[in-house]
């Protein structure tokens, strides 16, 4: 399994599976989205058990602690038993009040402008009084 004493912060991610492939956790160290131990990282940066490493993955924030060091990719049981994971929990998004719904169909010209309406956040105005339209 390639147990060390410390491994490089991109090989080590991609090994317990929190990114799919080397690659993307380089590019996630350069764009400075991987802090080790509060400290931005790079992709040569060496972690051993004990670090705590934060990470912005996939829209959502990870913060995990590695209890044991891989470098080669494993399943995800055995990746589950390299880090705690202390990651804030996440919470789903509010949506609007004017929902698309699946299999209706293109929205009416009304539902749109209802929706844009709301996206605004303009009061609800239906135009204006001297409009011949709209009846």
């Amino acid at each position: 399994m390639g147990d060390a004493d410390e491994t490089r912060i991109d090989r080590w991610l991609c090994a317990v599976r929190l990114v799919k492939t080397r690659p993307l956790a380089s590019q996630l160290c350069e764009g400075g989205h991987v802090r080790v131990n509060g400290s931005p990282a790079k992709p040569s940066t060496k972690v051993r058990p004990g670090v705590r490493v934060e990470a912005y993955i996939a829209d959502r924030e990870r913060v995990v602690e590695v209890t044991r060091v891989i470098e080669n990719r494993v399943g995800a049981e055995i990746a589950a038993t390299c880090y705690v994971d202390h990651s804030p929990p996440v919470v789903e998004k509010v949506h609007p009040d004017i929902m698309p719904i699946r299999g209706e169909g293109r929205p009416s010209k009304r539902q749109r402008r209802d929706f844009e309406r709301v996206r605004r956040g303009s009061p609800g105005s239906s135009g204006s009084a001297d409009s011949p339209h709209r009846g």
